[in-house]
Parts: C-alpha cells; sequence; structure tokens
C-alpha cells in the first residue's frame, strides 16, 4: 500500500524518572512535537528505548500517548521483536488501543534468513488491518532485508513501506527501484534524510526532530515543493546537529539535548549510561547553532 505516511515523522524519546515513565514530561513533548508540526510520532521505536521497558509500561505508554494525541496526529506504534509471537500479540494491542501504524523492526540476535524476514512481516501484517512499516537498522539487529526480499515483503497488502536505515545509498536506491509502486521508502537516518527523499522517500522518521521538529518538517516540505537550494540550507544548518546526536548511541545524545532545551527527559536506562562531558558541549553548541534557547 501507498500513501500512508508522508513528510516528517518524530521517532519519540521516553522520558524516564527512577520510578518509572515520566508521563507529565512525555505529555509536554507530545505537544511541542504537534504545535510545531510533526505529522506522525513514532513511539517506543528504537529511540524510546522499548528493549528495558516491560510489558506494562508500554501498554501504559501507547494508552497514553493516544490520549495525548486525541487524532491531532498519526501514531505508529513499534511492536517488532524477536519473537513472532509476541510482536503478534504487541501488534494487535495496538491496534486495540488506538494506533495509525505499526512500526516493526526485524527480528534481532535470532540472525534469521531472508525467507524468516517474509514469514515474520507476513505474521504481523496477518494480525491487523493497520499499515505496518519494516524497519531496517542491520547495525542494531544483525539481519539486513536485502532489495529483493522488500520486494517480496511489499506485496504484502497491508505492507506501508520501509524504514531504511541500513546506511547504504546503494542498497536504499536498489530498494527503492523495486517498490516504487508497491510501497513507501521513509529515511530513517538523519544523515541521509535528503538524499533519501530526492530518490522518492515520502517522509522521514528522525530521531533529531525531537529537538527541531520544524526545522525537519521544512527540509521535507523544501523537498515536496522541489525546493532544492532551499532543502539543502536547511541540512546544512542540521548537520551539526544530527553529527552531535550521534556522537554517542541513540538515545543517550537526543536525550541530553531534550534536557538542555529544558524538557525533563531523565536519564537512558541501563545499559546505556549518560552522556559524556565533551560530547554534551558539542551538542550544546549545535542547538544554539540552530537558533534554539537553551533553558538549561
Amino acid at each position: 500500500m501507498k500513501g500512508f505516511l508522508k513528510g516528517s515523522a518524530t521517532a519519540m524519546i521516553t522520558p524516564f524518572t527512577e520510578d518509572g515513565v515520566n508521563f507529565d514530561a512525555f505529555g509536554k513533548m507530545i505537544e511541542y512535537q504537534i504545535e510545531n508540526g510533526t505529522d506522525a510520532l513514532v513511539v517506543l521505536g528504537t529511540t524510546g528505548e522499548p528493549a528495558t521497558m516491560s510489558d506494562e509500561e508500554k501498554e501504559a505508554v501507547m494508552r497514553f500517548a493516544v490520549k495525548a494525541c486525541a487524532g491531532r496526529v498519526k501514531l505508529i506504534f513499534g511492536t517488532g521483536g524477536n519473537n513472532t509471537a509476541k510482536a503478534v500479540r504487541m501488534t494487535r494491542l495496538a491496534e486495540e488501543i488506538g494506533a495509525d501504524g505499526i512500526l516493526a523492526v526485524t527480528p534481532y540476535y535470532n540472525k534469521c534468513t531472508q525467507n524468516g524476514l517474509i514469514e515474520y512481516y507476513k505474521a504481523i501484517c496477518g494480525a491487523t488491518k493497520l499499515p505496518v512499516i519494516c524497519y531496517n537498522v542491520p547495525s542494531r539487529t544483525g539481519v539486513n532485508i536485502l532489495p529483493e526480499t522488500m520486494e517480496k515483503i511489499a506485496d504484502i497488502p497491508n505492507m506501508a513501506g520501509i524504514k531504511e536505515a541500513s546506511g547504504n545509498m546503494a542498497q536504499v536506491l536498489d530498494t527503492a527501484m523495486r517498490i516504487r509502486y508497491k510501497c513507501d521508502l521513509y529515511s530513517g537516518e538523519d544523515a541521509l534524510n535528503l538524499p533519501i527523499l530526492c530518490v522518492g522517500g515520502t517522509a522521514v522518521i528522525s530521531v533529531v526532530s525531537n529537538l527541531v521538529p520544524a526545522q525537519v518538517k521544512l527540509l521535507t516540505k523544501c523537498v515536496a515543493n522541489g525546493d532544492l537550494t532551499g532543502a539543502n540550507n536547511v541540512n546544512d544548518t542540521l548537520l551539526p546537529l544530527i553529527h552531535a546526536c550521534f556522537s554517542e548511541v541513540n538515545p543517550i545524545p537526543v536525550k541530553a539535548g531534550m534536557n538542555i532545551l529544558g524538557f525533563d527527559a531523565g536519564v537512558p536506562r541501563a545499559p546505556l549510561t549518560p552522556l559524556e562531558p565533551e560530547h554534551c558541549e558539542q551538542l550544546r553548541k549545535a542547538i544554539q547553532e540552530n537558533y534554539l534557547e537553551v533553558n538549561a
């Protein structure tokens, strides 16, 4: 299926306290995104740290997000994992709670075959009527959705597209060619947002847009309007911030950045650690260069 997601989507962080999820802070972050024109929120993706959350916490976050958004923006919930049966259960729960779409990361650690990937996505798509997005991030999962495999996955009726975070533009181009008339291509890597949009990507699922949602939305609008000069200008401004946001493993830097902006983002859950001081200064400088007020 085509046309589910266009423009900018933010891969939301999950703010924590020592006692659990900080829903007050999460609500403020949701409002910040909506006020700045973000088209969709991706909740419980990699940036949201679901790997260290209990099933009860995940369900509570989904229910809170649906209530807080109140239909004002699309909500996409991450439900994938390395246990297909559990991914199916979480997908059904997300639909029941009120998701608009599903993000399903490739199974990690198991290192399934390409045929295994096809069966995995068939199972998830078969469990819901919602649009489903594949999430290809081999640096984290150890498995890569090859272009010829995605071509087959794209035939599943409610397969909306692929969030590409392989970092391999040659592969992205091959995938784009194979799925162009079946489903959509989304950028899942901020440093490649501009080139992926320019080769037919319909949306970005961005980490840095936690911090600068209006700027990321502007980038997508410039490309959609054919204004590549404007898109390059926006991208040039964003690149130092993007580099700073990936100076350590995501979401360590972006959580620190949200704290710098005055949001109570807390720190990542173990085994992730707080941002190192030298990287924090790099991040603070990049935020200031993006003309944002630094509140902490």
